[in-house]
C-alpha cells in the first residue's frame, strides 16, 4: 500500500525544507536505509535516508524547491500502483485546513475590500471629472528645452549650456542630477552616462534562521557591553613556545577558548542561561565558537572545553570549521552550547560587539592583536593589546558580574601560566 514520505523536522528550529538532491527518481525502487534525498535544513545540508521499502511512485518537492515541514516529500508504494485517490485526500485536507485558519478574518477582509472598492470607484470617477474638465496645455517655444529652474540656475552659474545635456527628469525634463552628473572630458562637454542595476537572490534556510534568531535575541534579551583591553603578549610567548613542541599548531583562538573555559569555571553565573521563569546555572562548560561560511554563521560546540588540551581544542575546531563549510555539521555538533566566542580578529577588526546566542546569557567578542605604545613600570613600551566585548543578558548576568569574569579572563591570557599546567597541552 502506498505511503506518504514528510518532510522531515531535521532540527529544532527547522520550518521548512529545500531538497538539494535527489538520489532516486520516479520508478526507481528504494530499501529501507537507503539515501532517498539531501535536504537543506536552516543550518545545514543533511542526507535523508527511507524508512521503508518500496518503489518511489511521486516526487512532491522538486531539486532546489522549498516546502514546509509535513508536506509531502514522496510517496512510496507497489510498482503501478494508482496514487491518486492519496494525493486528492491530501489536496483536500489542505484546503480544508486553510479554510479553518482563514474563516475567522473573512468576514472583515470582505467588508474592507468592499470600502476599498468604493473609495477606488469615487477616486477614479473624481480624476476622469477633472480629466475632462482641465484644458489642454499650451505648448511653447520655451518648452523645446524642458529645465527645472534650480537646474538652470546651476547650469548658469558653471556656465554650461543646458543644449548639451539630455534630461533624465519626467519627459525628459533637465532636472539638478544631470547637471551634477556632466563632466568635462578631452576637453570638450560629455555627460556622464550610468545605468542602475541590481540582483536578487533567494534567503537560503540558513540566513532566515539566523534572521528570526538574532532579531529575537536582540529585542527580547536586554544587552549590556563590557569592553577591556588584554595585553597578549605572554600569550604570544606561550604560544610559539608550544608550536615548536607540539604536534600540532595552535592558534590565539584556541588559547582564548581555554582561557575562557577556564574563567568560566571561577565565575559559573556567567555560564548560564534565561528560561522565563527560571535561570539555568550550568555545571558543564560548552563553548560555542562561530564560524563563517558562504550563507551566514554556524555555531558548533566544544563540549567540556575547561577539561581538554590546546591541542584537542585546535583539533576539534579545525575539523568543525572543515565540516561547516562543506555543510556536513550533524545537529550534535551545533546544540547545547552554554557560552559562545565570536573572533573577527583574524580579519582586522580591532574591536565589535556581537548579538547573544540563545540559549546563553553572554557572548564574548574578541578583536584583533595590534601593538600599540602601553605603560609599563612607568616607561612607554611597545605591547600587543587585545580587546574583548563582552555581551550579557542583563536578566541572568549584572555588571559586576560580567566584570569579574573579564577580570578572569585577563589575568589567564597575560600569564598564561595560571591555566596552562602540564596536562594541559
Amino acid at each position: 500500500m502506498a505511503e506518504i514520505v514528510r518532510m522531515p523536522k531535521l532540527s529544532d528550529t527547522m520550518t521548512d525544507g529545500v531538497v538539494a538532491k535527489w538520489h532516486k527518481k520516479v520508478g526507481d525502487k528504494v530499501k529501507s536505509g537507503e539515501l532517498l534525498a539531501d535536504i537543506e535544513t536552516d543550518k545545514a545540508t543533511m542526507e535523508f535516508e527511507s524508512f521503508q521499502n518500496g518503489v518511489l511512485l511521486h516526487i512532491g518537492v522538486e531539486t532546489g524547491k522549498t516546502a514546509p515541514v509535513d508536506s509531502i516529500l514522496a510517496i512510496l508504494g507497489n510498482e503501478g500502483e494508482d496514487i491518486t485517490a492519496l494525493l486528492a485526500e491530501e489536496a483536500k485536507n489542505n484546503v480544508e485546513s486553510k479554510k479553518v485558519e482563514s474563516s475567522k478574518v473573512e468576514a472583515p477582509s470582505q467588508k474592507v475590500e468592499a470600502k476599498v472598492s468604493t473609495s477606488n470607484q469615487q477616486q477614479a470617477s473624481q480624476i476622469q471629472h477633472q480629466t475632462i474638465n482641465q484644458p489642454a496645455p499650451v505648448k511653447s517655444n520655451s518648452d523645446r528645452t524642458r529645465v527645472s529652474p534650480l537646474a538652470k540656475k546651476i547650469a548658469e552659474e558653471k556656465g554650461i549650456s543646458v543644449n548639451a545635456l539630455k534630461g533624465t527628469g519626467d519627459n525628459g525634463r533637465i532636472i539638478k542630477r544631470d547637471i551634477d552628473n556632466f563632466r568635462t572630458m578631452l576637453g570638450g562637454a560629455t555627460p556622464f552616462v550610468g545605468e542602475e542595476s541590481y540582483s536578487e537572490e533567494m534567503v537560503s534556510q540558513m540566513r532566515k534562521t539566523i534572521a528570526r534568531r538574532l532579531a529575537e535575541s536582540k529585542f527580547s534579551a536586554p544587552h549590556f557591553y563590557l569592553t577591556m583591553e588584554i595585553e597578549m603578549d605572554e600569550a604570544i610567548k606561550a604560544r610559539d613556545a608550544i608550536n615548536m613542541i607540539a604536534g600540532i599548531k595552535i592558534s590565539f583562538n584556541d588559547i582564548v577558548i581555554k582561557a575562557v573555559a577556564m574563567s568560566l569555571k571561577k565565575n559559573p553565573k556567567v555560564n548560564s542561561s534565561w528560561l522565563g521563569d527560571k535561570i539555568r546555572y550550568n555545571n558543564h562548560i560548552h563553548i560555542g565558537v562561530a564560524i563563517a561560511v558562504e550563507d551566514g554563521l554556524l555555531v558548533p560546540v566544544v563540549r567540556f572545553a575547561d577539561g581538554k588540551t590546546l591541542t584537542q581544542i585546535g583539533i576539534e575546531v579545525r575539523d568543525y570549521a572543515v565540516k561547516a563549510r562543506q555543510k556536513k555539521l550533524q545537529p550534535s555538533d551545533w546544540e547545547g552550547n552554554t557560552f559562545t566566542i565570536s573572533n573577527l580578529g583574524m580579519f582586522g577588526i580591532d574591536e565589535f560587539t556581537a548579538i547573544i546566542n540563545p540559549p546563553d546569557a553572554c557572548i564574548l567578542a574578541i578583536g584583533g592583536i595590534k601593538q600599540t605604545p602601553i605603560v609599563k613600570d612607568g616607561e612607554i613600551v611597545v605591547g600587543n593589546v587585545m580587546k574583548v566585548t563582552l555581551s550579557c543578558d542583563h536578566r541572568v548576568v549584572d555588571g559586576a558580574t560580567g566584570a569579574a569574569f573579564l577580570q578572569t579572563l585577563k589575568q589567564n591570557l597575560e600569564n598564561p601560566v595560571l591555566m596552562l599546567g602540564a596536562n594541559s597541552i
